[in-house]
């Protein structure tokens, strides 16, 4: 747990003041995780003003161990006519991290289920309220949001 609480905080470290990309920081995050001084962690947690989530949408634990649940769903799990805020990501690949930044996707984006196209399981879905576009199964199953 205390490695997790150490990623996610030098992944928002990273993200936030430093503007390393949202796909970049996972690495780095892994080099940095290893550092051992409990001082050096508890600095950077108040410097961030004790942040939750990382930049992906995962809790960062807190020094006891507990961890903020957030209420969310796959976005497949969506039926056409309702919304959701993107709250987390499931896949954190730099290919689909780079695909939302492409379609202007990030942590709070607002999403709109238009159509569940039975033919293959693809959706139909309007991001920020523009034009609809058609996105993959795989796709919907790889993001979460809170209805």
């Amino acid at each position: 747990m205390n490695i997790v609480r150490k990623h996610r905080l030098w992944e928002t470290f990273l993200y936030q003041k430093l503007d390393f990309s949202w796909d970049e920081v996972h690495e780095v995050a892994e080099q940095l995780e290893h550092i051992k001084s409990p001082k050096l962690i508890s600095k950077l947690e108040e410097y961030l003003d004790f942040p939750e989530f990382d930049p992906h949408g995962d809790p960062i634990p807190k020094a006891n161990g507990e961890i903020v649940a957030i209420d969310k769903v796959i976005l497949s799990a969506l039926k056409p006519g309702e919304s959701g805020m993107v709250v987390a990501v499931k896949d954190t690949s730099i290919l689909f991290l780079k695909y939302l930044e492409q379609l202007g996707i990030s942590i709070g984006s607002r999403l709109k289920i238009i159509e569940k196209v039975s033919f293959d399981g693809s959706f139909l879905m309007e991001i920020e309220g523009q034009a609809a576009r058609n996105v993959s199964l795989k796709f919907a199953d790889s993001l979460y949001v809170r209805k």
